[in-house]
């Protein structure tokens, strides 16, 4: 394992100890809303500083990119740090959060950790050198057709501009699929893409600390990843569609005929 994605996994197995232990006495926490439907608690913020701690410890020089306490320092490695990706899940005691930190390097993912406290999961990928769960190889599904696919999705929460038009995505979607799934955890969501459990995956309007290590285990594991045009665009857009190579072509022409001008300047 490279050193850079080792001490990423210390420093996202001790976040996960903190979790963990926290969600023996979830009615203890604080908890403050951040924007309507959108929480964060006393262990979101003690995780991230618990990561940011061993990272900078390691790699003092590098900059950081975290869900909780923004952008610091300028370096071209930039560490994207999601604590508790699935807060709310978390708060409710719904077994379906994950601990997310990528590694970009000018700009570029090169290494991902996405940690799953409840089941001691451990997904990790460096660019060129495949993608794992617990040392073990993953690579997403083989599913070639859309009506026999299961398909992760998140729904709008905080902001709901281009609700109309994902709603008109997702009843597409149920039409078209074996399935759509909405766990809400979009880090665990693309982990299961790598993974194969899930066949694709879209989402509305992410920020890159959801998405940066997942991407990474998506193509890695041999998927695909991009916008809502296809591009490489969606850590800047937030909108991401990942997939196996024909899933991911045949998710994109389904979205294609719901995507509104605004969605499209974004892709």
């Amino acid at each position: 394992m490279h050193p850079m994605l080792n001490t990423a996994v210390k420093a996202a197995r001790r976040a996960g100890s903190l979790i963990n232990r926290a969600s023996q006495d979830l009615d203890r926490l604080t908890i403050r809303h951040k924007s309507a439907n959108d929480f964060v608690s006393e262990v979101d913020q003690m995780a991230e500083q618990a990561i940011i701690e061993i990272l900078l410890d390691a790699y003092p020089k590098h900059a950081i990119l975290a869900e909780e306490s923004g952008s610091r320092g300028e370096s071209e490695f930039q560490w994207i740090i999601d604590p508790l990706d699935g807060t709310t899940n978390y708060l409710h005691s719904f077994p379906q959060y994950a601990v997310s930190i990528a590694l970009l390097h000018k700009g570029v993912p090169t290494h991902a950790v996405v940690y799953d406290p409840v089941r001691n999961d451990l997904f990790t990928a460096t660019r060129g050198a495949g993608a794992f769960r617990n040392d073990r190889r993953i690579r997403i599904s083989k599913r070639t057709q859309l009506k026999d696919a299961l398909i992760g999705t998140g729904f709008p929460f905080r902001d709901f501009t281009h609700m109309d038009a994902y709603l008109a995505m997702f009843k597409d979607m149920i039409q078209k699929t074996s399935g759509v799934r909405r766990p809400g955890s979009a880090a665990l969501d693309l982990a299961y893409v790598a993974a194969g459990h899930l066949d694709g995956f879209w989402e509305i309007g992410l920020s890159p600390w959801d998405i940066a290590a997942g991407a990474l285990l998506v193509t890695e594991a041999g998927g695909l990843v991009g916008d809502f045009e296809g591009n490489e665009t969606y850590l800047d857009s937030g909108n991401i569609v990942a997939g196996n190579p024909k899933i991911f072509a045949q998710v994109l022409q389904t979205i294609a005929p719901h995507l509104t001008p605004a969605l499209k300047s974004q892709a």
